[in-house]
């Protein structure tokens, strides 16, 4: 658990060179560090506290606790949605007729722990992927660029080998910007694909789940049954049959407290409400990145506000001669340099493509 808690914080830890986004990193950052902190609070509860109490007469405690707990336990639909205190003791609690009554099996919360973990890994896989790819290039192309109190001399060499670079392996860079979009195209596949997972995972409870847990607390809890206790009823039924003395069937039917759902549907409500909101922002990025890749004029703009400094002239020379795997380098570059020198290494690339096409 201790070297979880290190992965966790070494996430934490601000990047010295920035390979992505902002957007990249609510992913493979925020999310995942969300993701692991909750698989290890539900794990704490459930395999280190007591997931589950039962009562019941004629079984011991302890069998039934283990019994229910591997099992599953059950609630009578048309519980949840009465009012409490009237029509049931607790959502989902009651008598029910085999045959005619929805009875909902739930065993699935004994795999939440297991289910937030593979969460995170998916939410990482896209920065594997990119980082892998991304083998160090940027890192090394900024080298002496990101300090300012670094010397003219090597600032200057700096600055002329990454002319050079660039005129040596001109229109070579397509392919890597290829890869960066399509990992930004697998964070907003992951996190819709997550929201379906989830929803299939909950038996199609959890698509409406965090807008109905809304209304509930807003509105009038006692006129709507409580969305929550669906997925993570906190009172739960549970039978145990086993043979009498006379070799008969005996039914023991027992109520089941689950405090675990209590973190459980707290978690979900949250991530509900987390996984759309990164799906829209996520999207709307798409958007953003299809207008680069298409727009030649926005790539300018875009240019025009990493280097501020430099004139329209040089901007414009540079533009027309990079495609979108150049342009992208040259962005890459400007998010990890100090304006002055990048503005320097704008001058010297502009006069390098003046004096090649002359």
């Amino acid at each position: 658990m201790i070297d979880v808690f290190g992965s966790v914080r070494g996430l934490l830890k601000l990047d010295i060179v920035c390979i992505d986004n902002n957007i990249f990193r609510l992913h493979y950052k925020i999310t995942v560090i969300m993701l692991v902190i909750f698989s290890l609070i539900v794990t704490t509860h459930q395999y280190v506290g007591d997931p589950i109490d039962c009562l019941v007469v004629g079984v011991p405690t302890h069998i039934m606790n283990s019994y229910c707990w591997t099992h599953s336990t059950l609630i009578v639909d048309r519980k949840v949605r009465g009012r409490i205190g009237k029509y049931a003791v607790q959502p989902g609690v009651g008598p029910y007729l085999e045959g005619q009554d929805v009875v909902n099996y739930q065993k699935y919360y004994q795999w939440v722990c297991f289910v937030l973990f593979f969460q995170a890994v998916c939410f990482y896989i896209p920065r594997y992927v990119w980082k892998t790819f991304e083998g160090g290039r940027i890192r090394v192309l900024v080298s002496d660029l990101n300090d300012v109190m670094v010397d003219k001399e090597r600032k200057s060499n700096s600055i002329n080998q990454l002319v050079e670079y660039f005129t040596v392996n001109l229109h070579m860079h397509n392919l890597y910007a290829i890869w960066f979009f399509t990992c930004e195209v697998l964070n907003f596949v992951n996190v819709v694909g997550q929201m379906l997972f989830l929803n299939y995972f909950f038996e199609d409870e959890f698509r409406t789940y965090g807008l109905d847990a809304f209304r509930f607390v807003v509105m009038d809890p006692k006129e709507r049954g409580d969305p929550m206790s669906r997925i993570f009823p906190k009172v739960t039924k549970c039978t145990f049959e086993k043979y009498g003395t006379s070799g008969t069937i005996q039914k023991f039917d027992g109520l089941c407290l689950l405090p675990l759902n209590v973190v459980n549907e707290k978690i979900y409500v949250f991530l509900w409400f987390w996984f759309l909101f990164i799906a829209v922002v996520s999207g709307f990025n798409l958007v953003y990145r299809t207008a680069v890749v298409i727009s030649s004029k926005f790539r300018l703009l875009l240019l025009r506000k990493e280097s501020h400094l430099s004139p329209w002239n040089e901007l414009i020379t540079i533009n027309e001669k990079f495609k979108i795997g150049d342009w992208f380098i040259l962005y890459q570059i400007g998010k990890n340099c100090e304006p002055g020198i990048f503005k320097d290494l704008v001058t010297n690339l502009a006069n390098s493509f003046k004096w090649t096409d002359v």
